[in-house]
């Protein structure tokens, strides 16, 4: 593969592997390469031997396979049996059914990093790698492992509203709340819920912003990391859904915003009332809400540099840009 330019994590320009900050938020401060010394699984010519190897079972939630691994001397490799993986490792979807999916694992690493440098959202340590034939993965280290390899307790919002396939259906990660019912699931379980009903609330707005309309129940999560009370997990899943979706949506949940729903039919439906009404639902003070969402509404130079330094190609670029410059105007 060609040289890299900037930091395959951060972004930052004039690093030809993870820079030194990116190194201390993912691997303890170790270098570690970016480089797999094995093949994509998506190649023909890949060695799947190799590859289990390396990776061991993979798991596939929807059309997106995953694996767990740790980093031990200095390099990433599969957990033996009874160890705890400390990162999952995404490689492109396998479904033909999306657009350009191998450019999946940049999309979401373009928008998790978004989040976190230009809006200050908390978010999981991310970064891609890239296997020996230059195609590129995702990777995130899991903010749920304590440092002595214990897990700590972590609920996703469809496992808090005790929704199932069986008692929601097939849909139920979809169907079944708005995001102002999700703003009740942390009143219920949060002790300082207005906190994080803000941090809440400027996800959905960031999730509308990038066109993420995949941001469903089980995108959102409550964490305890060890101090007894849950709070609002940092965000994960970021990704614009549009560059690979045929017939994108505007939410991922079938309600919008709103727990009575709302009728929707394009993107001219949605603007910056509807986001108002909906932070003072979930019991924001007004002039909070409307300072973020002029926050959201104004396009951010760092978010626009992080789009041209990505690792999408130049014509994904331009329609991530686009759709970005876009849903932020609907916001002013």
């Amino acid at each position: 593969m060609e040289e890299l330019k900037f930091c395959p994590s951060t972004l930052k320009e004039g690093y030809n592997t993870y820079s030194p900050e990116a190194c201390r938020k993912l691997f303890g401060g170790k270098q570690v390469s970016h480089i797999l010394d094995f093949d994509s699984p998506n190649n023909d010519s890949a060695d799947s031997t190799d590859y289990a190897e390396h990776i061991g079972r993979i798991s596939l939630s929807g059309v997106q396979p995953k694996g767990s691994l740790v980093l031990r001397e200095g390099s990433l490799r599969k957990p033996k049996e009874g160890e705890r993986g400390e990162y999952i490792l995404k490689p492109a979807p396998v479904s033909y059914a999306l657009l350009e999916r191998k450019y999946c694992p940049a999309n979401e690493h373009l928008t998790m990093q978004m989040a976190a440098q230009a809006y200050g959202i908390e978010t999981a340590a991310n970064a891609l790698f890239f296997f020996r034939d230059g195609e590129a993965a995702y990777i995130t280290k899991r903010f749920d492992v304590a440092p002595d390899g214990s897990k700590y307790p972590q609920e996703d919002f469809a496992s808090l509203a005790g929704l199932t396939k069986a008692n929601g259906g097939t849909n139920y990660k979809y169907g079944v709340l708005s995001y102002e019912d999700c703003a009740d699931i942390i009143r219920r379980y949060v002790r300082a819920a207005q906190v994080d009903l803000l941090r809440f609330f400027r996800v959905v707005l960031f999730n509308y912003i990038t066109l993420n309309d995949d941001a469903h129940l089980k995108n959102f999560s409550l964490i305890d990391r060890g101090n007894g009370d849950y709070r609002f997990a940092p965000a994960y899943d970021l990704i614009n859904t549009s560059l690979h979706l045929r017939t994108p949506q505007i939410f991922a949940l079938e309600k919008g915003l709103f727990k009575e729903g709302m009728r929707m039919t394009d993107t001219h439906t949605v603007d910056r009332t509807d986001f108002e009404e909906f932070g003072r639902r979930i019991g924001l003070p007004d002039r909070m809400v409307k300072r973020e969402i002029s926050t959201f509404a104004e396009e951010s130079p760092i978010a626009l540099g992080l789009i041209e330094r990505s690792f999408l190609s130049e014509e994904l670029k331009k329609s991530y840009r686009q759709s970005y410059q876009y849903r932020c105007f609907t916001l002013k």
